[in-house]
């Protein structure tokens, strides 16, 4: 329950920014379309159509918002959160078209050039635009950070590159009514390469967070932390995180515990594990263990030499999960592949072969990867 309220307190929190930064904008779009449309300015008039598409996209960030909220169902059973990641590609379609038309026009522009008549009123307008987009971008940047929302903060950027943008048109406007130069079209350019940027920019962005990024580095190591807090665990390993929106994760680690354990035991350490991780941090874990050797010496002498054997080898980065098959004498461990390894399976084979020879054992080594620190 205490986690739907702080979900449905997220969602109130984004609309209820985003109506603001809808207002602000539209205020903004009613008077600098006016002044510009009176001093015949394209940078003004592009700068107009530009909170024109902040508006645009706030309204997308609440639809999204309220998409995402919906429970999980049979067809979705992780829920909808995802959708916000979807929200975010269409407002950065939203911008890269605004910024693309603008570069058009302005281009136009540059070939004929028109004549401008700004005033004092123009500068009063345009400065009061940067400050009211300097304060609504800190806002809208700081609600989004702590929302966790990728669209707010998106949202926050983009009205702080309005800002200046603004102070861009400001000396078009500035150099105009001194100097009779007219850098409109010029401006305006300038203005389209930068609306191009962020656009360029929030679609990466979100296109890494759809495709899979790596967990938050502390984040990771701070649940490896706490879970070898939990009495009986030896340590933390595999740790693998999937997000399915900004506020739900599911994920899956391997812990490590002495080999004496009985089953309803390690029942017990998994299901305060997993609790303690999901009131802490909301994130659903799947435990699996591995049995560290407590009954023979030899065999622990042997896998204290082992691991000093694999430090020798390039892009090995650790080892864990040493265990020895009564049966068939087989002994396996997984060993933490960097990535820059171009070959990980021919180095694997090595190891093992390398390994073979030396101790006169067979070796099984899984390859494993550092899906997080």
């Amino acid at each position: 329950m205490e986690k739907e309220n702080a979900a449905a307190q997220r969602d109130k929190t984004i609309v209820r920014t985003s109506v603001i930064a809808i207002l602000t904008n539209l205020c903004l779009v009613a008077f600098k379309m006016a002044v510009g449309l009176l001093a015949n300015s394209i940078a003004i008039v592009l700068d107009a159509m530009n909170n024109l598409s902040d508006a645009l996209s706030s309204v997308i960030t609440i639809l999204g918002t309220k998409l995402a909220s919906r429970p999980p169902d049979r067809k979705h059973p992780f829920g909808y959160g995802r959708v916000e990641y979807l929200t975010a590609i269409i407002i950065s379609g939203i911008v890269l078209f605004a910024g693309v038309s603008f570069a058009i026009t302005s281009v136009e522009k540059i070939i004929t050039p028109d004549v401008t008549n700004y005033s004092m009123v123009t500068v009063v307008i345009v400065v009061v635009a940067i400050v009211t987009k300097i304060v609504l971008g800190a806002y809208t940047k700081k609600v989004g950070k702590m929302t966790d929302s990728d669209a707010l903060v998106a949202s926050g950027s983009d009205a702080t590159f309005d800002a200046v943008i603004s102070a861009g048109t400001l000396a078009g406007a500035v150099v105009a009514m001194t100097t009779g130069y007219v850098l409109d079209g010029w401006i305006g350019a300038i203005i389209s390469l930068v609306i191009i940027k962020a656009g360029v920019e929030m679609l990466m962005d979100t296109l890494s967070s759809i495709v899979g990024r790596r967990a938050d580095a502390d984040l990771s190591k701070e649940i490896k932390q706490r879970l070898c807090s939990v009495e009986g665990i030896l340590g933390a390993y595999d740790l693998v995180l999937h997000n399915y929106g900004p506020t739900k994760s599911m994920g899956a680690v391997n812990v490590a515990v002495y080999d004496w354990h009985t089953a309803a035991e390690l029942h017990t350490i998994s299901k305060k594990a997993q609790q303690l991780i999901l009131d802490e941090y909301h994130i659903s874990l799947y435990i699996g263990f591995y049995a560290v050797n407590t009954q023979e010496d030899e065999l622990q002498l042997l896998e204290e030499k082992i691991r000093e054997d694999v430090k020798t080898y390039p892009y090995v980065l650790s080892i864990h999960a040493f265990f020895e098959n009564k049966e068939t004498g087989v002994l396996s461990f997984d060993a933490v592949i960097d990535f820059a390894c171009k070959d990980s399976v021919a180095l694997v084979r090595q190891m093992e072969e390398e390994l073979a020879a030396k101790y006169g054992r067979t070796f099984r080594i899984k390859i494993d990867r550092a899906y997080s620190d």
